[in-house]
């Protein structure tokens, strides 16, 4: 399965996570077997605590494992974090699902509303219920409202679905 996430994939997932420095933090976890938090933060520059939240937020999403052993010093419990590849495809069909399921509930919505808007580019469009409540004014501006065509939107999200949905397979 690693063949088919490539690196621009991973590190566009690390972006989407933790901006900038998660990109860094996955370049050094690429490279080696197991690494600490610690090695992380003294190779990459970032600090101690940012390193932990990255590696969490990834931890969460299962793209890092993780390891714990003891320090015979000092008892304290040491990290040993790994990259998980593979686990990376699962996450991005969860992510792709995720996102079908808020397209489909907003197509639903433009399809079954009928929208006023008043022309101003500062001011939002409204339902028809809401057009009827403020008296087809615009309880922004005060502009009178006109209807708003939103086939064109329409239009859009149903082809963004049918993309996602021949991705998934659905």
């Amino acid at each position: 399965m690693l063949s088919t996430i490539d690196d621009a994939t991973l590190m566009k997932v690390a972006l989407a996570l933790g901006e900038e420095d998660a990109v860094k933090l996955i370049e050094h976890l690429k490279g080696v077997d197991e690494i600490t938090d610690d090695e992380i933060a003294n190779k990459t520059g970032i600090r101690l605590n940012s390193v932990r939240k990255i590696l969490y937020k990834l931890y969460d999403h299962s793209l890092v494992s993780l390891r714990r052993t003891r320090d015979p010093k000092t008892g304290w419990f040491i990290f040993h974090w790994k990259l998980q590849p593979d686990q990376l495809e699962g996450f991005i069909l969860s992510q792709k699902r995720r996102v079908l399921e808020k397209l489909n509930v907003r197509l639903e919505y433009e399809k079954n509303h009928d929208f006023y808007y008043c022309g101003s580019q500062e001011c939002k469009r409204v339902p028809f219920e809401e057009a009827v409540e403020v008296v087809f004014h615009c309880s922004n501006c005060g502009k009178p409202l006109v209807h708003f065509a939103n086939e064109k939107m329409i239009n859009k999200l149903s082809e963004k679905v049918e993309i996602l949905r021949k991705e998934l397979g659905e």
